[in-house]
């Protein structure tokens, strides 16, 4: 068995077998899904971060590219129980360090308990677990990375669905799982994918019905460039966000946020409506939250710990989500919320009375 070694926080190394070879570090954290591990492993919110599956299997359905929620890999490296073959080779072939063949349900006991934390691999024939401490002291915190949107961003404008009938749509993309675009398309939705640097004037150069913030990873406090649109913008459009968009937005409108313990992952966190009642399951992926709404109400809580997971003002035509209402592989219960937003562009287009 090829050795790999995992070393995390106080100076503690874990060994396993190396299933795809190399050096690295990043954010150790944990996911509770137990599928999805393609739409996991290729949602840019994972940047910078070591992804530990907590269902044992990793891959007993292959891999297919239709799944993928970006072009490549996201994750800084991969742990699990068993990886198949399938997995592993699709790992290998994109350079991105794996390893099974260790305890994951003491892993994930450790940052439940003491929360995200660095991680240093080490995994192939030269690994040793000096190597894995090396890599461990080279770890950066998540805030660290304040050019970790340039990562996973586009680099240049683009338009989808140019010929389409619906609003029109200018999305910063801050790492945008592709299940949000392929969302929006689904209505028939203009959409300018913009930089997650884009400024107020290239915003509104596309003459957009919506502003829309996308998921991303990160400190939200590191995206200045996001907060300035928003701040210059809003009250002339409607504005929308998921995930780092909705703490990139009450960011922007006097709130703030903090970091989690060990965040959110997984597609089976309960949230509850404040006005309906109605509590629904939803997949999220995300380190931090919004600590204060400031202009905003909250208008949903998470069951679990009533962290804010939905965001709304009327007045200023504000619609955000904390979790992932386009959830791949699922569940479903909350993919109204395209409707909703793109219904926010009816009150830009509406006269204004005398």
């Amino acid at each position: 068995m090829t050795e790999a070694y995992v070393a995390i926080e106080g100076e503690r190394v874990i060994e396993g077998r190396a299933r795809a070879p190399g050096r690295t570090r990043g954010e150790a954290v944990f996911t509770t899904a137990y599928t999805g591990y393609e739409e996991s492993l290729t949602d840019p919110s994972y940047a910078e971060q070591v992804l530990t599956f907590s269902y044992p299997l990793i891959g007993n359905y292959g891999v297919r590219s239709e799944r993928f929620e970006s072009d490549r890999v996201q994750p800084r490296a991969a742990i699990a129980r068993e990886l198949t073959e399938d997995v592993a080779d699709w790992l290998a072939s994109e350079a991105v360090p794996a390893v099974d063949r260790l305890d994951t349900r003491d892993l994930v006991t450790a940052i439940r308990e003491e929360g995200a934390m660095g991680c240093g691999i080490a995994a192939g024939p030269e690994a040793t677990p000096e190597t894995a401490l090396e890599e461990l002291d080279r770890c950066e915190p998540m805030s660290a990375h304040t050019d970790i949107g340039a990562r996973v961003s586009v680099a240049d404008p683009y338009t989808l669905n140019a010929d389409g009938s619906g609003p029109r749509v200018s999305l910063l993309d801050c790492g945008a799982k592709a299940s949000i675009l392929d969302s929006l398309l689904a209505r028939n939705a203009v959409v300018e994918v913009l930089p997650y640097d884009a400024t107020p004037a290239a915003v509104s150069a596309t003459d957009p019905d919506v502003l829309f913030v996308s998921n991303g990873p990160g400190d939200p406090e590191t995206y200045g460039a996001a907060k300035r649109v928003i701040e210059e913008l809003c009250g002339e459009l409607p504005i929308a966000g998921i995930c780092l968009g909705q703490q990139i937005v009450a960011s922007a409108l006097g709130g703030s946020t903090e970091k989690m313990r060990f965040g959110h992952r997984g597609v089976n966190q309960p949230v509850r409506d404040l006005d309906s009642g109605r509590v629904v399951m939803t997949t999220q992926n995300h380190g931090y939250s919004v600590a204060d709404p400031g202009d905003l109400a909250v208008t949903q809580r998470n069951v679990n710990d009533d962290t804010a997971e939905g965001l709304a003002s009327a007045e200023l035509s504000v619609l955000t989500r904390q979790y992932h209402p386009e959830a791949h592989p699922g569940p479903h219960d909350s993919l109204s919320f395209f409707d909703d937003v793109l219904a926010m562009s009816a009150a830009k287009a509406a006269p204004t009375a005398d």
